[in-house]
Parts: C-alpha cells; structure tokens; sequence
C-alpha cells in the first residue's frame, strides 16, 4: 500500500466507478442553442463527468462558444474539454477558451486535471493531437521547414500527452482526452487518403507505455466507434459515429475495466 507525504494510506478507492458522457464534433452555433441548453439539461446529474473531445464551435467563433458555455454555466456535473480542428479556424482560441472558462468548464490544452468524484480521483489528460499518419503512410521529419514544422507540433502534443499521463500516474482512475485520433481502428469508413489528416499513430506510444483506462477522441465524422492501443480501450466519440448526443462510460477503479454502457 502506498502511503502520502505524513505517512497517511490513500483512500482505498478499489471498486469506486465513474460514469463518463463524452462527445465529440459538437460544433455549436447560434442555430443549435436550444438543442444544445436541452441536451446537456438532460444528461446533467445523471453522470459524473462530462467530457468534450474538441470541435465545440463550427468556426471557432466566441459566440459559438457562448452557446455551450450558456449550456453549461449552471450544471452540477464537471465539463472538462479539448479544442478541436474547427476551434482554431479564425484563429480566436483565446477568446473561445475564455468564454467557455468564465462559464466553469474546465478547458485542457497540452495539461491535464484531478477531478475527485465518488471520492476518487480521476486524472484527465487533454491535449488536442495533430496530424500525421499511421503505418503505410507518415509524415517523416524531413524536407520543407514548413512540413518539419507540422512535425514538431505533432511531436509537442505527443510529449505533452506524455507528460500529462506522468502527473496522473498515481490516480485510480486515468482517462485521456484528445480530438484526433491515435490509432487507424477508429479511422474505418473514413477514405483511406485523408487518414493522414485525421490523426497519428505517434500519439499511440505515451497511450501503450501508461496505459491510462480510457481514451476518446472525435474528429473522423465517418470513422468507427471503438478501437484500442495495446489493449487500452480508445473510443471515437464524434456524433456522426455514435448517433446520439453523448455516449455514457463507466470506468472502475483498481481492475480497471472500462464499459460503454449506453
């Protein structure tokens, strides 16, 4: 048994379980403010977290974001999200994330969070991924500064995602959030030639050494819901796949399995 600091045994966690909702894709607008205040009206309370796996905007636009943190201003259930390809467009991510901030929703950016719940701390690593292929197809470091630059970003969210499942290493319960993909499993019914665009494999390695319980990431409107890194469990929460407004998860503590349930 470990012990803190003052020689205290943590809480004995083993059994505890979380109930995650995670989406992805969301792209609010001023169009989907009504959809948007109902759905998120209706899951609240019914879970312990939730989660958005970047795209919460169609443009990137503040007043798109104000229509999810209106949402969210006054659920009882923690919202922790990413930002996705579409959240960057007008290049106002700033604004966006102060928007959806001062609403309570906890934005991660290349970070990562201790949520407490069911008096279980539950780590949450965000980073938002980037591109760069899979096997058969990579981008390598290599030519143009301009092409080696997209590299390095890739490999900046690659050691942040590192880095992240480091300072959670210690909690019961370990989830990463991203909005593109780590692995090709998810990609299915996505044409093979932008896979590249969707996603890296290189965002696979920190997944496959830390083992974290859960992964869910958005992004390929066409791919496939479920999915895994060395036997961890990666889920492609983006709407168009899952066809419903969130899909809820529940995670256990200790043997760690980890249950889409609906």
């Amino acid at each position: 048994m470990s012990v803190d600091a003052s020689g205290t045994p943590p809480p004995d966690t083993a059994g505890a379980k979380v109930r995650i909702a995670a989406a992805g894709d969301i792209h609010c607008s001023e169009s989907t403010r009504d959809k948007t205040a109902q759905e998120f009206g209706e899951i609240d309370g019914t879970v312990d977290l939730i989660l958005l796996a970047g795209d919460l905007t169609t443009h990137g636009e503040p007043e798109q974001a104000a229509v999810l943190a209106d949402a969210c201003r006054n659920l009882e259930t923690p919202v922790v999200a990413v930002l996705g390809n579409h959240d960057w467009h007008v290049n106002r991510a700033d604004d966006l994330v102060a928007v959806l901030e001062d609403a309570g929703i906890t934005m991660l950016d290349r970070s990562s969070v201790i949520k407490s719940v069911n008096g279980c701390d539950v780590g949450i690593v965000g980073v938002k991924g980037f591109v760069g292929g899979f096997p058969g197809c990579n981008m390598p470091d290599f030519g143009e500064p301009s092409l080696r630059a997209i590299y390095a970003e890739t490999g900046d969210e690659v050691q942040a995602l590192d880095d992240g499942l480091q300072e959670i290493a210690t909690c019961p319960m370990r989830v990463v959030l991203m909005h593109y993909a780590p692995t090709s499993d998810t990609l299915e019914g996505e044409p093979h030639g932008i896979w590249a665009f969707l996603g890296t494999d290189r965002l696979a390695h920190p997944i496959a050494e830390h083992r974290p319980d859960l992964v869910v990431h958005g992004h390929a409107h066409a791919g496939t819901f479920q999915g895994e890194v060395a036997g961890v469990p990666v889920y492609n929460v983006s709407l168009p796949v899952m066809k419903r407004e969130f899909w809820v998860f529940e995670v256990a503590a200790a043997a760690r399995p980890t249950t889409p349930i609906h």
